[in-house]
């Protein structure tokens, strides 16, 4: 009986950590200001300022960036006709260790969404929706 409860308990605690872990992916999270080093290196990645950014990590071996890659084109190539459209770079995490880290990208996939500024707007943890995706960035690319 004592077994069978421990078992029901650690069942238990599993599935509420599943739970919390499927609430929080794909959403998107307002993030905190950057330092000098986030510039340069984004620089280096290819995000320049002047037009807002989707960067997402990739690698060969994850599947679910592929879906991101899909949502990542689909939104930016709805807003392609705004005066400041956003940019759409993917950057392999296996190849760029160091600007990761300095994300902080814990897993794949990820994204985030830098304004004009280079000011990181937004992190997403897993595959967004398009919906959300667009509507973080139509602001964006609405200055000029």
């Amino acid at each position: 009986m004592t077994a069978l409860s421990i078992l029901l308990v650690v069942v238990a605690a599993a599935v509420l950590v599943g739970l919390v872990q499927r609430r929080r992916s794909g959403r998107l999270r307002v993030t905190a200001p950057s330092g000098p080093q986030r510039s340069e290196l984004l620089a280096t990645a290819g995000v320049a300022a002047g037009r807002p950014a989707v960067l997402h990590f990739s690698a060969d071996w994850c599947a679910p960036c592929a879906a991101v890659r899909t949502v990542v084109s689909q939104a930016v190539t709805e807003l392609a006709d705004q005066p400041n459209p956003p940019a759409d770079i993917e950057l392999d995490i296996d190849r760029n260790p160091s600007l990761a880290k300095e994300l902080g990208v814990l897993s794949l996939p990820t994204t985030f969404i830098f304004d004009a500024e280079l000011i990181e707007r937004f992190r997403i943890s897993g595959v967004p929706a398009v919906a959300d995706l667009r509507s973080a960035l139509s602001p964006l690319s609405r200055k000029g």
